[in-house]
């Protein structure tokens, strides 16, 4: 993406996180694996580079930074536990359009709360300069993020820790599953 301000990226992302969304509910069943595994690997990559990136600055720059940071963290382990789930049972599995609508408005809650209580006080209390900054470094953390979801890591130092060895093992994971025929 060629945004350069973070809260423009982050908006666009958020944009077409419901258009996949979309996409996977409306798509028939043969083809319905292929866009949830670009769902998956778009929210995992999303969400890790916001807690590593974003929620640190939001702690620090905004107006209760701490408690907005530590609802936003909240809601994003509750989506990463529904989206493991479905994750592991795949799209074939008998109730996942039900349990995907279920993640759909959890996500969609949580972007809407980023929007509102995070985002816009990150645009008062920043300047352009800071935000252009935080978007490259969004964009190199999710260049480095894993590729499925892992509930427990919502945090800066626990993604820096246990993110890369868990970004290799997805990716490699990835690529036996696109060699096996089945979709990442």
């Amino acid at each position: 993406m060629e945004q350069s301000d973070v809260i423009v990226l982050l908006r666009a992302q958020h944009g077409m996180i419901r258009d996949l969304f979309d996409e996977v509910e409306r798509a028939p069943v043969e083809r319905r694996g292929e866009a949830f595994g670009r769902l998956v690997r778009l929210l995992a990559v999303h969400e890790t580079a916001e807690e590593e990136i974003v929620h640190p600055y939001a702690r620090g720059r905004i107006d209760g930074g701490d408690a907005v940071v530590d609802d936003r963290l909240a809601e994003e382990n509750e989506a990463k536990e529904l989206l493991s789930r479905l994750d592991e049972d795949g799209p074939d599995a008998a109730d996942f359009l039900e349990r995907l609508l279920v993640l759909r408005g959890a996500v969609e809650a949580h972007a809407r709360s980023e929007e509102r209580y995070e985002f816009l006080q990150l645009r008062a209390h920043t300047t352009e300069a800071e935000r252009r900054s935080m978007a490259a470094g969004v964009k190199a953390a999710e260049a480095m993020a894993p590729t499925h979801p892992h509930p427990g890591t919502e945090s800066a130092t626990k993604n820096v820790l246990v993110g890369t060895p868990m970004a290799m093992m997805d990716r490699v994971r990835d690529v036996i599953r696109q060699t096996m025929g089945k979709n990442p």
